[in-house]
């Protein structure tokens, strides 16, 4: 028994895992409103190393098509601005002198379309990590019936992990329906 368990918690890491990478991948579709997530890989130099621009700055949304960027030191507000321009960002940094303000640009309907098919692919994807953690564990399962454990535990491992399969596809599905939602929604 002590085997299934160490079998379905391997499982539901990696497919724990498998959805924090969706979520984080998903937070980075621009869908057209302001979400200051589009800037996390986004890094400035600071005091001799790389950081995150949310590290020397404060970063809001004061609408839904604009982000603010306001920085702690001044001397930093190029720099910020910089990474900002070279970045996969996308979109060109307004500087007033004392704020950076990032214009959401508004999404055709095309372009909506493209995001879409992008989401679906990278949750098509995770479903595909999924099945390979349930396939590994149950891999795992039929190599210890050849050694020795009862069959009707395996079938039980089995359906165990049918169930924890089927809990975190639903969850994809979810996350897949509210991202393509925002994304429609003009």
């Amino acid at each position: 028994m002590a085997e299934i368990i160490d079998f379905l918690k391997s499982a539901e890491e990696d497919m724990e895992g498998s959805i924090l990478f969706l979520e984080e991948a998903l937070a980075h579709i621009r869908a057209g409103k302001a979400n200051v997530r589009i800037l996390d890989g986004v890094k400035v130099e600071y005091y001799g190393g790389m950081v995150p621009i949310s590290n020397v700055s404060t970063i809001t949304t004061p609408d839904a098509r604009t982000i603010n960027i306001q920085v702690w030191e001044k001397n930093m507000l190029t720099e910020v601005e910089k990474a900002i321009i070279n970045s996969e960002v996308g979109i060109m940094p307004m500087n007033n002198g004392e704020v950076l303000r990032l214009q959401i640009p508004v999404v055709t309907e095309e372009r909506r379309r493209d995001l879409t098919k992008q989401v679906r692919h990278e949750g098509e994807e995770t479903k595909i990590s999924i099945r390979n953690a349930r396939r590994d564990a149950i891999d795992g399962l039929k190599k210890e019936l050849k050694n020795g454990m009862p069959e009707d535990v395996e079938k039980d491992g089995e359906a165990s992990m049918q169930k924890l399969h089927d809990k975190y596809i639903k969850k994809i599905d979810e996350m897949l329906a509210e991202k393509e939602k925002e994304i429609m929604t003009v």
